[in-house]
């Protein structure tokens, strides 16, 4: 048996790792889009590194687009086996690759415009939205801790990670030979205190670890003084400077904790008397998808909805679908907070918003999230004095801050504590992806500080024997 890594392999996105057994099954661990390199990614998106039609499963640790954006694309190009994740995961799924698909279709006609104007051929959207509808028979949903049995020789459990609603880790174990191999597989991993996902719970003894990296060098804030620095930015925004607040946020996941912590802010008298958009089609039906599930949520919250059945929804908060509803705000002259995808400010109607307000020193951008360093969101918060927003050049007047608190991923000794149910002794071999390269040499110093031994940072395309 070996596995093969074909993304987020010393990098953030594109998470596809593909295990071989003995007996010619192929296991595809998640199929993820590579994000944020423009031309570059396109090519590295259609760009596989195996044939589709192969796969005979597809275990998805989650639903977030660099991890679950190329299922439709597998399935355009003849991928018939399963999908296999949990229900809330599935669910998300179901609106998350239909967005996306929209998506590719918009700005492939956007960027045939450009082409034909050269003289150039027209491409084609990697897939549609048809593609992603299409797909979805394709997904079985299992409830968390729950033994599937794939085949006679391959079961897959899902743990909760905390990450986001739905995220598990993916505990498989293969029999080659009549030995059983244990193989975990963390995904991304959530933080131990999350405003609405229940925290992140022990997984089971394995013997291979392929785990996550993103945030492996540094340390978040606490919670509280993240809800504190949100409130205290509203303020200062929309009451002192009388500006707009922009929010670039993930649809699912962020957004909903960003609204949930106004939400309390509003039921505590604390929130100013301002109007609140979010404007997203996917955050509206996302939050729709979050009210299903509560059995992903924490204590917390549950005890809330006991007295407030709906922590995402309150007076003053509206979700906007319609487009022209959302160029209105382009023409809104009052004190506001925009909520909008996408969080790394690099597709979406947020990079609207920007470039009507990112030229006024009134407003704000608060990123809430990590943006990865080819990104426009990154570019700003490295101090850029100008950005192209839709082939056009703005000034950054307007106040760029950023709190990671409200990162979904944990820091480096969240992480650490997350893996310590593991007895390092019987750990044969660690692989460390999904983080950009420098920051997973530091992380896996860390790690062997800690007494792991065996680690491996792979590169993309590499192979391992397991």
């Amino acid at each position: 048996m070996n596995v093969k890594f074909l993304g987020a392999a010393r990098e953030v996105t594109g998470s596809k790792h593909l295990i071989t057994t003995s007996l010619g099954k192929k296991i595809l661990l998640d199929c993820g889009m590579f994000q944020g390199k423009g031309l570059e990614t396109d090519s590295m998106n259609r760009e596989l590194g195996f044939n589709p039609s192969e796969i005979d499963h597809l275990i998805l640790t989650h639903a977030h687009i660099d991890h679950a954006g190329l299922i439709p694309y597998i399935y355009k190009l003849g991928f018939r086996g399963s999908v296999v994740c949990t229900n809330a995961t599935r669910d998300l799924c179901s609106i998350m690759l239909t967005d996306s698909g929209f998506i590719q279709e918009h700005d492939t006609r956007t960027f045939n415009k450009r082409r034909v104007k050269k003289g150039l051929k027209p491409v084609e959207p990697i897939y549609t939205q048809a593609d992603a509808s299409a797909c979805m028979k394709l997904f079985i949903g299992v409830p968390n801790d729950m033994k599937f049995r794939i085949d006679d020789n391959i079961k897959v459990k899902f743990t909760n990670t905390g990450h986001m609603l739905g995220s598990g880790v993916a505990n498989l174990q293969i029999i080659e030979n009549g030995t059983i191999k244990r193989i975990a597989y963390t995904g991304d991993i959530g933080r131990p205190v999350n405003r609405i996902i229940a925290p992140p719970q022990p997984f089971p003894q394995t013997d291979i670890l392929i785990t996550e990296s993103t945030y492996g060098d540094r340390l978040h804030h606490d919670s509280q003084t993240a809800e504190n620095a949100l409130l205290d930015i509203v303020i200062e925004t929309c009451v002192n400077k009388q500006g707009k607040l922009i929010i670039p946020s993930f649809s699912v996941g962020r957004t909903q904790e960003v609204v949930y912590a106004l939400h309390n802010f509003f039921l505590a008298g604390k929130l100013p008397k301002i109007d609140i958009y979010v404007d997203s089609p996917l955050a509206v039906n996302a939050t729709t998808v979050f009210r299903m599930h509560p059995e992903c949520f924490n204590k917390e919250i549950l005890k809330h909805m006991e007295t407030d059945p709906d922590p995402f929804g309150f007076n003053k908060l509206f979700y906007i679908t319609r487009q022209e509803d959302s160029k209105k705000l382009n023409d809104h002259k009052q004190p506001c907070i925009i909520i909008s995808a996408s969080g790394m400010m690099e597709a979406g109607r947020v990079k609207h918003h920007l470039a009507n307000n990112i030229s006024d020193p009134k407003n704000t951008v608060l990123a809430v999230g990590y943006c990865a360093p080819s990104t426009l969101g990154a570019r700003l918060l490295n101090g850029a004095k100008e950005v192209s927003i839709h082939g056009t050049v703005y000034k950054v007047n307007a106040e760029i801050k950023q709190l990671d608190s409200y990162s979904g991923h944990g820091d480096y000794k969240e992480m650490i504590e997350f893996l310590s149910c593991q007895d390092k002794g019987a750990l044969e071999k660690i692989f460390i992806v999904h983080g950009e390269y420098k920051t997973q040499m530091n992380y896996s110093a860390t790690l062997e500080k800690e007494g792991y031994r065996n680690l491996e940072i792979p590169a993309r395309g590499s192979v391992y024997e397991l």
